[in-house]
Parts: C-alpha cells; sequence; structure tokens
C-alpha cells in the first residue's frame, strides 16, 4: 500500500466508525438513515478491497482507476463513476448563461 492508499484507508475506517456511531445514536429512521447505511455500505466494500488487495481497480474493466479520482470518491467502484460525477458537480452561475 503506497502512502496515499494508506491514508485513504485511514479516512475510511474513520469515517466509518463516524458512521455507525451516528446511526446507533439515531432513535428513529429518517430519510438520512438510508444515506448514510448506502454510504456505510460503499465504504465497506472499499474497506473489503483494501483488504483483497484490489483497491481502486475497476470493477468493470479491470483497469487501475486514476488516484486522483480516487482522492476525490474512494468508495468509486469503476471509471464509470467518474461520468456519472458531473451530475453531482457544483456550477458556478456565470457559466449557466454562456
Amino acid at each position: 500500500m503506497n502512502a496515499m492508499q494508506e491514508k485513504l484507508f485511514l479516512e475510511l475506517r474513520q469515517t466509518k466508525e463516524e458512521i455507525e456511531d451516528s446511526l446507533k445514536k439515531k432513535s428513529k429512521q429518517s430519510w438520512l438513515t438510508g444515506i448514510l447505511k448506502a454510504e456505510l455500505a460503499d465504504i465497506n466494500t472499499a474497506i473489503q478491497k483494501f483488504e483483497n488487495g484490489n483497491f481502486g481497480q475497476c470493477e468493470i474493466s479491470g483497469e487501475l482507476i486514476p488516484e486522483d479520482l480516487l482522492n476525490m470518491l474512494p468508495t468509486m467502484r469503476s471509471i464509470k463513476d467518474h461520468d456519472e460525477l458531473e451530475y453531482y458537480y457544483k456550477k458556478p452561475l456565470s457559466t449557466a448563461f454562456l
């Protein structure tokens, strides 16, 4: 594991603990509960990939996902996920009218 991967692994484990604590403290289900559970599942998958030695490998093509993309979204499963990210980017208003 290189330094970048070690950092991401630690961040994923910390985020996992934070989400699990948050879910334990919730006294009732809310719209956020489903989002947290889905994120936790993605984090668990990424952690399992680290442990299996295939973190950063595209699940579709087997290619390595670029490190800059993994830094943005360490739970990314495929290169195709990158194409869908643009829907979540906040676009500045000034470019909307060009």
